[in-house]
């Protein structure tokens, strides 16, 4: 295939280039489900996030707890220990069970359903919407506008220009 200046060797890889009969519409389909799954993979972070800043909170408790007793407040160090360290975030679970739900109940089949879409409706070719939109965004013959990172985008002199 050749790309916007009509090099073969400028457009995108055959890995990026939409299947023969693959519509407009299924590529964009395709796309918001992928799309989706990215907006997933960001919640997904942030569960993992929330998962260590509570842990992490959790452990300070130790030291909390050990510096009120050194202060001469064993009942306030006694109530920490016994009211907020090592509680359930939510009743019957800690953070780990969370995410371990999460990934099961939710995001393992979420991602499993994607990529059985883009196998079987684009051969397995990710992100053909997002590689047809930079090809139709690239500026022809621009050295920072390649299809593919294994062309290379300016062949300069010895000057280091």
């Amino acid at each position: 295939m050749s790309g916007r200046n009509g090099r073969p060797d400028d457009g995108p890889d055959r890995r990026h280039q939409r299947p023969e009969g693959l519509s407009d519409e299924t590529v964009e389909a395709l796309g918001s489900l992928s799309k989706a799954l990215e907006t997933t993979e960001r919640a997904r972070g942030h569960l993992y996030s929330f998962h260590q800043l509570t842990g992490t909170a959790d452990l300070e408790l130790d030291r909390a707890v050990e510096l009120l007793h050194k202060a001469g407040h064993p009942d306030w160090a006694e109530a920490v220990r016994t009211q907020v360290l090592g509680r359930n975030v939510i009743p019957g679970h800690w953070t780990f069970q969370i995410v371990e739900a999460y990934d099961h109940t939710y995001y393992r089949p979420f991602r499993e359903l994607e990529q059985a879409a883009v196998e079987e409706l684009a051969d397995g070719r990710d992100h053909l919407f997002e590689a047809e939109m930079k090809e139709a965004r690239r500026t022809a013959d621009h050295p920072h506008h390649t299809a593919r990172p294994d062309v290379d985008p300016q062949i300069t002199g010895g000057d280091g220009g």
